[in-house]
């Protein structure tokens, strides 16, 4: 291990003992499962986003058995507005499996947590090595961008990750057990609040003297990142029928879906239906229909058409986040 490597590992270590984010995850009590949800959560979610539900996920399940005794749209409730929602898809089969296979607990190695569902090569380092001390190559996008800048003498990273990247990764990794930990940690820290893709902190850093993009005199970067777009997508279409079927306790008719405020039918308002039926014959209450009958309003306020909206629900249904029965649809 060079001299320089050593620095960065000390000047980075004692950076975090004092600056790092006091998160519930990373608190001593933490166990293996609340590391595990917090790292599919926060695949690209922002922290502020990620910590209230997190918290009422680990207060409603706080062992895997638990989320895995109830229906996987259950999860899908729960994520609420997190985004991406396939992740409770994935969160709810990896923790049927470390029920049924591992009694209830968290594989503690990269190979076994590589074994669950919708687990991933980063998903598996990282709660190796945050939930078990491992130590493992952890690489996010924060730690690429901080690797990048510290030693590449880059903006930013590649696009995707490259197999020079993963070495360099590896490479930079203390032998030390918990010296590894701490460094997989610090420097996504870093990349997280200090050396950020947009606005980094460069006189706040504790590398800025090892830094080769500052010696280089900050060029700019080779590529420019390129953000998904939201407005007008399906996915925004995806993620308004999702608000609709999360606050609903009953199947909700396709139709309220397809009828339009302003089309020649008009729009059926299940708040206007909840009194024209007796009480055991209403499918909603009249707090849920209030709630279904705002999230249908910001569904059609989108002006989706009929080609998108079946599109739309047909990804939704092939991927499993909503079922159909008798025309109507609901979490599964």
């Amino acid at each position: 291990m060079s001299e320089r490597i050593g620095g960065l590992h000390t000047a980075l270590s004692e950076w975090f003992a004092v600056e790092a984010r006091d998160l519930p995850w990373r608190a001593p009590g933490r166990t293996p499962w609340g590391v595990l949800v917090s790292e599919v959560m926060l695949q690209q979610t922002p922290v502020a986003r990620v910590l209230p539900v997190w918290r009422e996920w680990m207060q409603r399940w706080p062992h895997p058995a638990e989320l895995a005794g109830v229906p996987a749209g259950e999860a899908v409730r729960a994520w609420g507005r997190l985004g991406y929602p396939r992740r409770a898809l994935r969160l709810h089969a990896a923790a049927t499996v470390i029920a049924e296979k591992h009694g209830g607990l968290v594989p503690d190695t990269e190979e076994g947590l590589l074994a669950l569902p919708g687990v991933g090569s980063y998903t598996a380092a990282a709660v190796a090595a945050f939930a078990f001390g491992r130590r493992t190559t952890v690489v996010d996008t924060n730690i690429r961008r901080v690797h990048a800048r510290l030693v590449g003498g880059e903006a930013l990273p590649a696009p995707s990750l490259t197999a020079a990247e993963q070495r360099r990764a590896t490479d930079l990794l203390p032998d030390d057990r918990a010296l590894s930990v701490t460094w997989n940690a610090a420097t996504m820290e870093l990349g997280a609040v200090v050396c950020t893709a947009r606005s980094p902190r460069c006189g706040d850093c504790p590398v800025s003297g090892d830094c080769a993009w500052l010696a280089a005199g900050k060029p700019a970067p080779t590529h420019t990142p390129r953000g998904q777009a939201w407005h007008g997508t399906d996915r925004q279409v995806r993620g308004a029928i999702m608000a609709v079927l999360r606050v609903s306790a009953h199947p909700v008719p396709r139709e309220l879906f397809e009828a339009s405020p302003s089309g020649a039918r008009g729009w059926p308002s299940i708040r206007g239906s909840v009194g024209a039926a007796p009480a055991e014959r209403r499918p909603f209450t009249e707090g849920t229909a209030v709630a279904v009958d705002e999230a249908l309003t910001q569904f059609h306020a989108l002006g989706t058409s009929p080609a998108q909206l079946e599109r739309s629900l047909a990804g939704l249904l092939a991927d499993g986040l909503a079922v159909e029965a008798d025309g109507h649809l609901r979490l599964p």
